[in-house]
């Protein structure tokens, strides 16, 4: 598969997932103001996790319009990529802060799996840096474009299969 094919297939995954997003909130019982930290918190990661990568394929394809295609494309966009993951990174850190200590606590085992997220998101930036400081090469800037997806599709699973967080925390 070509980058551009690969890229416009992510895209289209990107907004359909954005696009979940929308259901979700169309669906649930309650007005999106009505919603608990925690739930609004889940949205945030949801949407984060379709636009950043929606974002990133959007500045690939658009750097592959330039002819004769750059030599150090894939490094630029992995530059690109890793702006907007330490981006969307602090702003959902400040986000969880606010939640504090105890609400991430009651998120049971799932809080785990969020920390291994986490860890694993900063093992994708790294790979980022690597890419564009070392080896310019598409198949490590697509793979944190799959990584991001991957999180978002969980991050919608978990909303519609979780029931709404009840505290107004």
């Amino acid at each position: 598969m070509e980058p551009s094919e690969a890229l416009t297939t992510a895209a289209q995954i990107a907004v359909a997932l954005a696009g979940f997003a929308g259901v979700v909130v169309a669906f649930r019982s309650s007005s999106l103001h009505e919603w608990s930290l925690l739930d609004k918190f889940r949205l945030w990661l949801l949407l984060g996790s379709a636009l950043v990568p929606l974002f990133s394929c959007l500045f690939g394809m658009l750097l592959l319009t330039i002819k004769p295609t750059p030599f150090p494309i894939w490094r630029w966009c992995s530059v690109f990529s890793l702006v907007l993951i330490c981006i969307f990174g602090f702003l959902s850190r400040r986000r969880q802060s606010e939640l504090g200590p105890a609400v991430i606590k009651k998120m049971g085992a799932y809080r785990y799996l969020f920390y291994v997220i986490a860890i694993l998101g900063m093992a994708v930036g790294l790979l980022q840096a690597y890419n564009a400081l070392v080896s310019g090469v598409f198949w490590l800037f697509y793979a944190a474009i799959m990584f991001q997806l991957a999180i978002g599709t969980l991050q919608f699973a978990r909303l519609i299969l979780l029931p709404p967080h009840t505290s107004t925390t």
